[in-house]
């Protein structure tokens, strides 16, 4: 199914606006595909973890927002010698 043109109709149709989610209904019209081709094709590129199903049944891309983003890591900013931290200015050197 990968070539099918209807594979192609609709992960085009992702690919080409982000944020996008439709239902099974709206993708069928927006593609003019047969609804049960239309759903075959959305779960098989759900399979393929392009697209993923919400929990209001809309189809997303898998990759648009809500990923988890990890914890930023924190920096010790002592200098290993156990002098004094740094300061502003050293901040500013810094950013040059």
């Amino acid at each position: 199914m990968p070539h099918d043109p209807a594979v192609t109709r609709i992960r085009s149709e992702y690919l080409e606006m982000p944020g996008l989610r439709l239902t099974v209904e709206q993708a069928q019209r927006l593609c003019g595909v047969e609804r049960t081709l239309c759903k075959s094709v959305l779960d098989a590129l759900v399979e393929e973890k392009f697209l993923c199903v919400k929990v209001n049944g809309a189809y997303a891309r898998a990759t648009d927002g809500e990923i988890p983003h990890p914890f930023p890591a924190k920096a010790d900013l002592r200098p290993r010698d156990g002098g004094a931290p740094f300061t502003r200015a050293d901040f500013a050197i810094a950013k040059r």
